[in-house]
């Protein structure tokens, strides 16, 4: 078990987006996947990944509140496609958006999201994935991005003698864009960055994630942004338990509204469950009989 919860942690991650500014254009919440090691193959299985989320950007006197729930179900099946692991994946994510001066106060589904993800174990604790996915344009009206978007994964990873260093590359795609929003949803980029260490049951370590636009239509300020802090997790058998507190030392446009109070920055807690529902059961030991 613990062999299968390491990767299970490894491999398992959450998924989420968001229609403030301060989320860039591949759909995806930037730091989603920050403390996974995104390129490790995953035990078959299925597990069940809940990653929740608070943050606050503050402006002179007054706040904006996003909180995200990101609930996953990875199902990391028995088949291989030319020696890779294959994973199906299936998200319904949530968003509570708070901003000041009665602008809105939303909570409901947004943008659900499913993929398939194709892990590789290169040897000597390296492996690297890749990941495509859609964000289909629906959910609630005044939370969903209002747009299709085609999101794919690029991550390797170093999981030996109980490190965890991974870098993960999230490209979005925008297409099927609600005529309601001008044509102004845009394409961008995520980095999620780990470097942990396991001692005993406890991971310890930080992260760190970064966001870009392009294709912003003319005249339109991109959204840029960059977080790092600590994390700490604790696997306790069955259920591996993370929380990390990230701080953006970089930001600009994050609340879209142009000027100088355009550029601030989000202090953001994150808390991740990982719990298997189903593992194969372990092959009985076979009969010896002496005589």
């Amino acid at each position: 078990m613990k062999t299968v919860m390491k990767y299970a942690a490894a491999g398992a991650f959450a998924l989420c987006a968001t229609t403030t500014a301060a989320f860039a254009g591949t759909t995806a919440q930037p730091g989603e996947t920050a403390g996974l090691a995104m390129g490790a193959p995953l035990p078959e299985g299925v597990y069940f990944v809940n990653t929740l989320d608070w943050g606050v950007r503050k402006l002179p006197g007054e706040d904006i509140k996003v909180g995200v729930d990101i609930p996953v179900i990875a199902w990391s099946t028995p088949w291989s496609f030319l020696g890779t692991n294959l994973q199906l994946l299936v998200a319904t994510p949530m968003i509570h958006a708070d901003v000041p001066g009665g602008v809105n106060d939303d909570y409901g589904f947004y943008n659900p999201f499913t993929a398939a993800k194709l892990a590789f174990d290169l040897g000597g604790g390296f492996g690297v994935s890749y990941l495509s996915g859609i964000y289909w344009n629906a959910g609630d009206k005044f939370i969903r991005v209002r747009a299709t978007t085609w999101r794919q994964d690029f991550a390797v990873s170093y999981t030996g003698d109980g490190w965890n260093l991974t870098a993960n590359l999230l490209w979005g795609i925008t297409f099927d864009t609600d005529k309601r929003v001008g044509g102004k949803t845009s394409n961008g980029f995520n980095l999620d960055l780990t470097a942990t260490k396991t001692f005993g049951k406890w991971e310890i370590g930080a992260v760190g994630f970064g966001s870009t636009e392009y294709d912003r239509v003319k005249g339109d300020r991109k959204t840029e942004s960059f977080a790092v802090g600590p994390l700490v997790g604790y696997n306790f058998g069955p259920v591996i338990l993370q929380a990390y507190l990230t701080r953006e030392v970089y930001a600009k446009n994050t609340t879209g509204n142009g000027g100088p109070r355009s550029d601030r920055k989000d202090t953001r807690f994150w808390s991740r469950i990982i719990i298997p529902l189903w593992t194969p059961a372990t092959p009985a030991a076979p009969l010896v009989t002496k005589y």
